[in-house]
């Protein structure tokens, strides 16, 4: 039954994610293409120099719960049930939509974000493994 909702919401859910990586939120094109590659750093930097911790955990957070969702791959394409298969798949295409908002200046090329975004999907694959353990009959 979960694998069936699933099969039904990934795409449109995929189309709001993009939707937010380079429309949403209020963006508007930078001046100049933006990259970060201090890994880590910078997001130390970012919760160090907000005022909110609403933002703090709206984008750091948001950078890992959004992704879980794609954890679960592998209930349409068996291939991605294997973890090491999955990861390297979704940091590929992790990769190309951070360079597509690197080069349409509609974001930033940031090394964070797909090492949060690498984690979500790693989170989602281990609570897809739990389900499919645990709960069976739910899940198919």
């Amino acid at each position: 039954m979960l694998k069936k909702f699933y099969k039904i919401i990934i795409i449109p859910y995929t189309l709001f994610l993009l939707y937010l990586m380079f429309l949403g939120m209020g963006r508007t094109q930078y001046e100049d293409n933006l990259l970060t590659v201090a890994p880590v750093i910078s997001t130390i930097n970012f919760i160090k120099g907000c005022i909110s911790w609403k933002d703090i955990i709206m984008i750091v957070a948001g950078n890992v719960v959004m992704f879980i969702p794609f954890g679960f791959l592998g209930w349409i394409f068996p291939q991605y049930k294997e973890l090491k298969s999955l990861l390297f798949s979704f940091i590929s295409a992790i990769t190309i939509v951070e360079a597509l908002q690197y080069f349409t200046r509609m974001g930033i090329f940031e090394v964070d974000d797909i090492i949060l975004n690498t984690f979500g999907v790693f989170l989602g694959w281990m609570i897809c493994r739990f389900l499919e353990n645990k709960f069976p009959r739910f899940v198919f």
